[in-house]
């Protein structure tokens, strides 16, 4: 099988490494800048508990050279995907898979989703360029339970977590979810294969819509946000609209927010993947986590106020630091 991982960074490195190193798939990266270097010169780098894995890379920032692919792992931040859409065609073919490895909601997520008004969602694909590029029939939907991070450009290391869900976006099994599932499986990740993908991406969401953007204009880490009893609630709130949401459209979450803040809080003191971006001076991925929940509730007539404090705070928050777009 012919892998490209588009953004080899942080998780899109943790999946090519291992997919390269377990020997069944020819696996490629389209990248730029010092990552490309870094995997020319190098190759794949992942750091584990274990010890180093490495393997060679073939890597080009022109998707022209690499040609077309069976299955194309998307691992870049929510921000990057328009331009990323821009220049895969030519990796891709009628029967390519697309495997979108990111955070919060994708871009195809409310493709086909019944009693949803107008297409697709404008806060993740603005002009619909994505779905234009990518036709719904080519994804598979996924979920990343794992957590890594660069050291240096091109060096991977694995944190926690090896768990990858993996499913038909329309829901039910099927030959090629079985075939990545499989394929994954054998590079080492724990795989689950999902009779209904969108609720999984629904729940991961719904767990950490708060905690990101919070962390972000804060600077707290976990325990001391889920710690202060007056964000804890103003997060509870917010999640249990996210919940009436999640609810119209079929995903219903029957977990209690303070169910799932005792979850969260074995995890101890972490900072959240958005608050790294903030003290890197990366865009931040508010879109996919927090404007495509608000938007989804406006469409279906969801009231979400607490949701909308929570993106408009994040918002004015990351254009002063010149972290989101105007």
């Amino acid at each position: 099988m012919k892998v490209c991982i588009v953004g080899a960074g942080a998780i899109g490195g943790l999946i090519g490494t291992r997919l390269a190193a377990a020997g069944r798939a020819d696996v490629s990266a389209l990248a730029r800048g010092a990552t490309l270097a870094a995997l020319r010169e190098h190759g794949w780098r992942l750091d584990t508990a274990a010890g180093r894995v490495q393997a060679a890379a073939r890597a080009s920032e022109r998707a022209a050279d690499l040609g077309a692919q069976d299955l194309l792992v998307v691992a870049v931040k929510g921000p990057a995907m328009t331009a990323v859409a821009r220049g895969i065609a030519p990796l891709l073919r009628p029967d390519t898979i697309v495997l979108p490895a990111m955070n919060g909601v994708p871009w195809w997520f409310c493709e086909g989703v019944g009693g949803f008004p107008g297409g697709s969602l404008t806060s993740v694909d603005p002009g619909g360029e994505i779905a234009a590029t990518i036709p719904f029939g080519q994804v598979l939907g996924c979920v990343v339970h794992a957590s890594a991070a660069v050291r240096e450009p091109g060096r991977v290391i694995h944190q926690t977590g090896e768990r990858l869900i993996v499913g038909e976006p329309s829901g039910g099994p099927s030959e090629r979810v079985r075939a990545v599932a499989e394929l994954l499986a054998h590079a080492g990740f724990d795989v689950s294969q999902s009779n209904d993908v969108r609720y999984d991406i629904w729940y991961k969401l719904w767990g950490n819509m708060t905690m990101n953007p919070v962390s972000a204009i804060t600077g707290a880490t976990v325990e001391r946000i889920l710690g202060d009893p007056l964000v804890r609630a103003f997060c509870s709130a917010a999640m249990r609209e996210a919940a009436a949401v999640g609810e119209r459209i079929g995903c219903a979450i029957a977990q209690a927010p303070e169910d799932r803040h005792a979850v969260t809080a074995r995890l101890g003191a972490f900072k959240t993947s958005m608050l790294q971006d903030v003290e890197a001076g990366r865009p931040i991925e508010l879109d996919a986590i927090v404007g495509a929940v608000f938007e989804i509730g406006q469409r279906v007539g969801i009231a979400t106020p607490n949701i909308a404090a929570l993106l408009g705070l994040t918002r004015l928050y990351g254009r002063v630091h010149h972290l989101y777009a105007d």
